[in-house]
């Protein structure tokens, strides 16, 4: 096995972080491969690969499988601020389709719009369960490849896998089974219908991605994601809505806020 050579590392990707920071290699640009670095700093092929895991941790850097390592198109990770983005207002501003779109935007970036698969088919048997719905039964699945950029003329980034599911006698016929649901996104569509959503629960986990959703992230199978499972609720306790949402794990934070009792 390669030994890995902590000094060096750390001392190289502090320099590469430092040219990132000062606008030498542009959010989006193209980094020196594994080799190129390897070549130009004298150092093992493992070494130079560790110098850009250490970036990738940071936030700073995403790795394509097959196109080498870039800038992302931001510095740092996105936050999503899992206490407000689902208030009707936050999700809807400035016309955004939902809660992805209206939070890249407040973060200054661009939401590239990807076709969204549609379909009604039967949902894993969690998800099912989880709707209320008989183990053979449809559902409605939405399933998107979801991408920031920094402005218009770049293709972006791949930064998000999301499946959501929802029971057909509550969106069937409704503009969740379009493209495009509309300002506000499937909860707007839901609220509409007469399903407004009262109660969330999200559970996170982190593991290694499957090789398709690892190819379909452009990232490494060795890179760890998370998994966020988000159901969503009625007031008279109806779950709605189940998402599943995959994110490499070097490009997310999350934020909570509570308010405590006294």
């Amino acid at each position: 096995m390669a030994r890995r050579e902590p000094g060096k590392v750390e001392r190289i990707a502090a320099d590469l972080r430092a040219k990132i920071e000062k606008g030498q290699y542009a959010p989006g640009s193209k980094l020196p491969s594994v080799s190129e670095l390897q070549a130009t700093e004298g150092i093992a092929f493992q070494t130079a690969r560790d110098v850009f895991g250490v970036l990738e941790r940071d936030g700073l850097v995403i790795t394509r499988h097959g196109k080498g390592s870039f800038v992302t198109p931001f510095l740092g990770k996105i936050t999503r601020d899992g206490t407000a983005r689902y208030q009707p207002a936050a999700r809807a501003e400035g016309g955004a389709r939902g809660a992805f779109q209206a939070e890249l935007e407040r973060l200054g970036l661009v939401f590239k719009k990807t076709p969204t698969e549609v379909s009604r088919v039967r949902p894993p048997r969690e998800v099912a369960a989880a709707l209320g719905l008989h183990h053979s039964a449809n559902a409605i699945r939405r399933h998107r490849v979801m991408r920031a950029g920094r402005d218009d003329s770049d293709e972006g980034f791949v930064v998000q896998l999301a499946t959501s599911w929802f029971p057909v006698d509550v969106a069937g016929g409704t503009a969740i089974e379009e493209q495009d649901t509309g300002p506000g996104g499937s909860k707007s569509r839901l609220a509409e219908a007469g399903y407004v959503q009262r109660r969330i629960r999200e559970a996170i986990e982190v593991r290694f991605p499957t090789a398709v959703e690892a190819e379909a992230l452009g990232i490494p199978a060795d890179r760890q994601v998370y998994e966020l499972t988000h159901h969503a609720s009625t007031a008279e306790g109806r779950v709605v809505e189940v998402a599943v949402h995959v994110m490499p794990a070097n490009l997310w934070r999350f934020s909570y806020t509570w308010e405590l009792d006294d």
